[in-house]
């Protein structure tokens, strides 16, 4: 049997509140983050099929950064009534044209089916919302990857002279689900199976992650849900009350990351679901020799230099690997980086070595990781 670590520390994390954001070229300033609280509903807590978006036991407060966006003045609105109307060259036109996009497809949950990514035009914002109302669900078809934004792909609009580090576009996803895409045909820009990310910033609310796939092998390659890159001066991709797996037959797999991956980004994830997620690579990162790499971070996949990851209300369970951090892989290659869990449950993730600190969580052992009211098992 595994050790218990039940940590009840008196001390609240301020972790669980982002960074404010700053004014960069190309757009304008986003509202400051003055440190306070929103209310974020969710319309995804009993829905018809698949399991709920997000911790139903969260109760993490919400910063002002991480909340919804405002969608009462769609640019484009997917959709005539119907759920024929709803088609996918609409919505991949509308994510070409940029700005907040809803959808009115009917009463009813309907599924819109890509045969090709929908791709963000970085000069369509700064701001790019999407939401889905709860009832939209974007299915990669078994096929493809359901959406790409790359602030450093001159196909998609060089915006600024410094790609890698801008303030725009500012893509955030809220009351959708993602279903059934796979990215393993990809080659130049590979994981990332449903969403991959580089450059501005990228929040994720209320949405969910099911049976989607990338790359099967592969020393650093990953997120089968989502995969991020560049985030604007180092803040945090925010991802709350949001699902991915959640039950057995809706997990993501992927070599690394069988939920989220990236490299040199900070995540702040909040009131969240990750369950029944895989890593499938073998040979770990650098791969071992006679081994293609990857197997690491059966739901969270981490590499970069400095970084924090910080989890609060957030349960992972039943997450698996063949090499590294069952639930979470977080490597520091310069040892500056740092995990912050608070009221959180890690349990029942299996596979994998190389846990010098905590079960379940693969990093250096100088690692600062600050855990309060918590359990990991």
């Amino acid at each position: 049997m595994r050790p218990l670590f039940l940590l009840l520390v008196m001390a609240s994390l301020s972790a669980c509140d982002g960074p404010s954001m700053s004014q960069s070229d190309g757009g304008p300033t986003p509202p400051a983050h003055d440190g306070g609280q929103v209310t974020v509903p969710n319309p995804l807590t009993n829905p018809e099929d698949g399991p709920a978006a997000g911790n139903p036991d969260g109760d993490c407060a919400i910063p002002v950064e991480a909340g919804l966006e405002d969608v009462s003045s769609p640019r484009t609105v997917v959709g005539t009534g119907t759920p024929e109307s709803c088609t996918a060259e609409s919505f991949i036109d509308a994510v070409a044209a940029g700005g907040v996009i809803t959808f009115d497809c009917g009463p009813e949950p309907t599924t819109i089916t890509l045969d090709r990514p929908a791709k963000v035009v970085n000069d369509t914002g700064p701001e790019i919302v999407i939401d889905g109302g709860g009832l939209v669900t974007l299915s990669g078809g078994g096929t493809t990857r359901i959406l790409y934004m790359n602030t450093c792909d001159e196909a998609q609009v060089w915006t600024t002279s410094h790609c890698d580090d801008q303030d725009h576009p500012r893509l955030t996803l809220q009351n959708l689900t993602f279903i059934d895409a796979d990215s393993r045909a990809e080659d130049e820009y590979d994981g990332g199976g449903a969403v991959w990310a580089r450059g501005g910033r990228l929040k994720i609310i209320n949405s969910r992650f099911f049976n989607n796939r990338c790359a099967d092998v592969g020393p650093d390659v990953g997120g089968a849900g989502v995969r991020a890159f560049s985030q604007f001066q180092g803040l945090p991709v925010y991802v709350v009350n949001t699902t991915f797996g959640g039950a057995e037959g809706f997990g993501n797999q992927c070599s690394n990351g069988g939920g989220i991956s990236s490299i040199g980004v900070s995540w702040t994830i909040l009131n969240s679901l990750f369950s029944h997620n895989r890593a499938v690579g073998n040979g770990a990162n650098p791969a071992q020799p006679g081994t293609p790499g990857g197997g690491s971070g059966g739901t969270i996949y981490n590499d970069g230099n400095e970084m924090t990851l910080s989890i609060c209300g957030t349960r992972i369970e039943h997450n698996q690997v063949n090499a590294h951090g069952s639930a979470i892989f977080f490597v520091s290659n310069n040892h500056t980086g740092n995990i912050r869990i608070d009221r959180s449950v890690i349990t029942n993730n299996t596979g994998g070595s190389w846990y010098p600190t905590y079960p379940q969580i693969s990093n250096h052992d100088d690692t600062p990781i600050v855990v309060t009211d918590s359990t990991i098992e």
